[in-house]
C-alpha cells in the first residue's frame, strides 16, 4: 500500500503492519527467537541497529520507546507545552545515542512485559489519532511544532514504517539462524 495520505489510511496501515509484525513473531519457532541476534556475517547490514538489537525484546522495546516519544511530543505540544520530539540532549544527528540509551535501560525488562508495553503503546498511538483530522495530520506546518513536515509523517514513522523495520529484522534473524543450523 502506498504511503498514507488520510487518517483512515494511516490507521489501517498502522494496524495492518502491527498485526503483520505479530504474525511474523508468532510464526518464528521459539528455538529460533531465543537465539541471540547476530548479523555480523552480513557486510550489507552496517547500520547501528543491526548490532544494537540482540533479541526480540530489544526490537519490541525500541518500538515502544518511539511510541512514547510520539505520545509525549504530541500530548505536550497539544497542551501548549513546547516540547521537541527528541528529548534533550538528543537531536536528529545523535538519535542513535538515544536508541542506545533505550536499549541500555531496558536490558532487564522481561520479554512478556515488553510485549504488553508495546501493545498498550500502539493502542495509545491509535487512540491519539482519533480526534485528529486529515488536515491536521497531512498539511505541512499545520502545527508550528511539527516544523516543515506533517504530523502524519511522525505517526507513520513511529508505526507502520517502524513495524516494517521490525518485520525485516525478524525475518533476517530467522534466515540467519536457519542458515547456521544447516551448516552445523
Amino acid at each position: 500500500m502506498p504511503r498514507p495520505t488520510t487518517k483512515i489510511e494511516l490507521v489501517q496501515v498502522a494496524s495492518e503492519k502491527f498485526d503483520k509484525m505479530w504474525e511474523v513473531i508468532n510464526s518464528i519457532p521459539a528455538e529460533i527467537l531465543e537465539q541471540p541476534f547476530d548479523f555480523s556475517y552480513d557486510d550489507k547490514k552496517k547500520e547501528a541497529h543491526w548490532s544494537r538489537d540482540k533479541n526480540l525484546r530489544d526490537i519490541i522495546i525500541h518500538l515502544f520507546e518511539w511510541h512514547e516519544l510520539l505520545l509525549n511530543w504530541v500530548n505536550s505540544n497539544s497542551e501548549g507545552e513546547p516540547t521537541p520530539f527528541l528529548p534533550h540532549p538528543y537531536n536528529w544527528k545523535t538519535y542513535g545515542d538515544l536508541n542506545m540509551e533505550f536499549w541500555r535501560i531496558h536490558q532487564k525488562t522481561p520479554l512478556e512485559n515488553a510485549r504488553e508495553m508495546l501493545k498498550l503503546s500502539h493502542n495509545a498511538v491509535i487512540e491519539l489519532l482519533e480526534p485528529l483530522t486529515d488536515k491536521q495530520l497531512f498539511t505541512k506546518k499545520h502545527f508550528d511544532w511539527t516544523g516543515s513536515t506533517t504530523l502524519g509523517s511522525y505517526f507513520i514513522s513511529a508505526t507502520s514504517s517502524h513495524y516494517d523495520w521490525a518485520i525485516k529484522k525478524l525475518k533476517a534473524h530467522k534466515k540467519s539462524v536457519l542458515i547456521c543450523l544447516k551448516e552445523a
